[in-house]
């Protein structure tokens, strides 16, 4: 595929991705707390996955196929194994460890549960619904696109990761703009570093990680 038509399936995705997002927040400002719990709990995941609808789109258009994008059909257990272990590295890190030292309000999601199947939902909501979408559209779509247009790994990396950190601007502050960019190049420099790390294992990572923000914002601020 020319370079012209590299440009326009990464643009088109992009903003793609954003009108989803757009739509996804609207309708759960104006009509996900009208409808009862099941109805919120089946819709949170089935709507997320409009912000992936026009990259999927893009991706039939130009014919390309999911090994395009970083999936791998070989050790599907390992590439699973390998996305929670790194989850968890990520979690401790990033999370638990600023919740120790009197930071854990900056990392607060404001969902404090207290029954273990709400616990359960967010973890198949983060990874079903937002590590599924954002690691197919960012670290899969967007991510080979622009590889194929610069030729180097390293713009593909940083320019992929600033892109997922503006994703985020409709629900975050600049400092979840910069720290979101930040984990995108964390999990760009995993898929190339890391053995058995796949797309499918970022997916997995990116659930365990977000399920888990909650997890120690309900055991550690209330």
């Amino acid at each position: 595929m020319s370079k012209k038509k590299e440009w326009i399936c990464l643009t088109v995705s992009f903003l793609g991705s954003m009108l989803g997002l757009y739509g996804v927040i609207a309708f759960n400002q104006y009509v996900m707390m009208s409808l009862p719990l099941a109805g919120r709990m089946v819709s949170m995941i089935a709507v997320y996955w409009l912000a992936a609808l026009i990259p999927v789109i893009v991706m039939l258009v130009c014919k390309d196929k999911l090994s395009d994008y970083g999936f791998v059909k070989d050790k599907i257990g390992m590439q699973i194994i390998v996305g929670i272990l790194i989850g968890l590295a990520m979690s401790v890190v990033l999370t638990l460890i600023p919740h120790l030292l009197g930071f854990g309000e900056y990392f607060d999601t404001v969902k404090h549960y207290k029954y273990l199947w709400q616990f359960i939902y967010e973890f198949f909501y983060c990874i079903v619904a937002v590590g599924l979408t954002e690691e197919f559209v960012f670290r899969g779509v967007i991510y080979s696109k622009i590889k194929n247009i610069a030729q180097k790994e390293w713009i593909a990396i940083l320019v992929s990761s600033l892109l997922f950190g503006l994703f985020h601007i409709f629900v975050g502050n600049i400092f979840q703009i910069f720290t979101t960019a930040f984990i995108g190049v964390v999990f760009c420099i995993c898929r190339l570093k890391i053995k058995n790390c796949s797309v499918l294992s970022l997916i997995i990572a990116h659930g365990v990680y977000d399920a888990l923000i909650t997890v120690w914002a309900s055991l550690l601020l209330t």
